[in-house]
């Protein structure tokens, strides 16, 4: 009874059924890692949130717009009268805005932002508003205003320089939110001479701070936007593709649109507008050191760490006939499952690339030394740990090739298949199974 015992507790298909069974729990704590790493990056996220709520949030530039009141006087049945006020707000025909970004890093313990000061200059010119408005209005020049949205005003760090025409503005909180957005309310001297020559130019200055990314809205029927700035990984959003220039260390961008291009009307009364949000665009301060991200990638490989070293070991164990308990195998498992959890605490501190070293080399040497324990052979132990190094190694090429991961990924695996394969073609399973309990063992030459 007792050898029968022995012999199913041998029995190689039955071990591997039970090596295939602690793989698929062992995806519990991988799952709960993932967990951790998402609670992780949210947290990242509500300080850097916090990080840049102080300092300015990103910034959406709209306008400037200009806004005349009128009124319409009726007579009704009984001669009483009507006056009907409303104002007509114009978009301008040309808008020109030129922006230089001075982006920095703003770290708060383990958490980096990224923030950045501008510098902006627009000009550009209204056409006259005589066909704009409707019929028998008069028109209030004395009550007409600039408006020019700005996403966060906290961001405004010196006074705003606003001309039109000859005459100088003077900016004030609007307190208004419709499709222009939150932003200001420029006033000038004597409005009713802005068009005595048909058009009336304008220009401005500001220095505006923000965070993450600047945004601007084509309120011009020909909008010209151009962007620079000292920052090496730009990203482009929004509804229309600049032309653009990135190096090493500074990039510039170029984005030329006109008014059939976008969904914004020259001129509308009152309210009666649609948001421009939707023809918004900008760049994005990219971070592309995202090892919240790297780290989530990685630990998707987690059962294929786990399975192919079971798979070595359980290979290892049947060529030199050593018995390995399940127990070490569980241990090995929590190992790799470890290494995870090393690499996201390591590489808070640290970045991506080092705590991948650091985190690999740690693990491969644990799993070596435990595997020398049992094996006993120096050769065995270098074997295992060469196959482990190649197979972090192979991980972190995945990782560092984003655009072609899946495909390098597949032919990896389909490769390690195949070597193991081969290998399993070479032993005689059903003869191992049957002389098993005496120590024998036969493999095809």
């Amino acid at each position: 009874m007792e050898a029968k015992i022995q012999k199913i507790g041998q029995s190689l298909t039955l071990k591997g059924i039970l090596i295939g069974i602690m793989s698929i729990l062992l995806l519990i704590p991988g799952a709960m890692i993932q967990e951790l790493i998402m609670e992780r990056q949210m947290r990242s996220k509500e300080t850097i949130q916090k990080i840049n709520e102080k300092w300015s949030l990103a910034q959406t530039l709209n306008g400037p717009i200009l806004v005349i009141p009128y009124q319409i006087k009726t007579v009704d049945n009984k001669n009483n009268m009507n006056i009907e006020k409303s104002t007509l707000s114009i978009t301008p025909e040309k808008l020109d805005i030129k922006t230089v970004l001075t982006p920095e890093e703003r770290h708060y313990g383990i958490y980096k932002s990224i923030i950045y000061k501008s510098d902006i200059s627009f000009s550009g010119y209204f056409n006259q508003p005589a066909a704009h408005f409707p019929a028998n209005a008069e028109v209030d020049w004395a009550g007409a205003y600039f408006r020019l949205g700005i996403s966060d005003l906290r961001g405004i760090t010196k006074d705003i320089e606003f001309k039109a025409g000859n005459m100088s503005g003077v900016a004030d909180a609007s307190g208004q939110s419709d499709a222009i957005g939150s932003g200001l309310r420029i006033t000038v001297d004597h409005p009713e001479l802005l068009f005595t020559n048909g058009k009336a130019a304008f220009s401005g200055k500001m220095k505006l701070k923000g965070s993450e990314s600047i945004n601007f809205v084509p309120t011009g029927k020909n909008t010209q936007v151009d962007v620079s700035g000292n920052w090496p990984s730009p990203g482009f959003s929004g509804s229309f593709s600049p032309e653009y220039n990135i190096s090493d260390k500074k990039f510039t961008a170029k984005w030329n649109i006109l008014h059939f291009n976008r969904d914004i009307p020259e001129s509308w009364i009152d309210g009666n507008v649609k948001t421009f949000e939707n023809s918004s665009f900008g760049v994005n301060l990219v971070d592309t050191v995202d090892h919240y991200q790297q780290n989530m990638r990685s630990a998707k490989y987690a059962f294929m760490f786990i399975a192919l070293t079971f798979v070595v070991f359980f290979f290892v164990e049947v060529i030199t006939r050593k018995k390995i308990h399940p127990v070490q195998y569980l241990l090995v498992g929590i190992a790799l499952i470890l290494f995870y959890s090393l690499l996201l605490s390591i590489s808070e501190q640290t970045g991506f690339g080092w705590a991948y070293i650091i985190a690999s080399v740690s693990t491969i040497a644990l799993i070596a030394g435990y595997a020398h324990s049992i094996f006993k052979d120096l050769k065995q132990t270098a074997l295992l740990a060469g196959i482990l190094s190649g197979l972090y190694l192979f991980l972190y090429v995945v990782l560092q090739l984003e655009d072609i991961a899946l495909l390098i990924g597949s032919i990896g695996l389909f490769a390690i298949l195949g070597i193991i394969m081969y290998v399993s073609g070479k032993v005689k399973w059903y003869k191992q199974e049957e002389t098993v309990e005496n120590g024998q063992l036969t493999i095809d030459n």
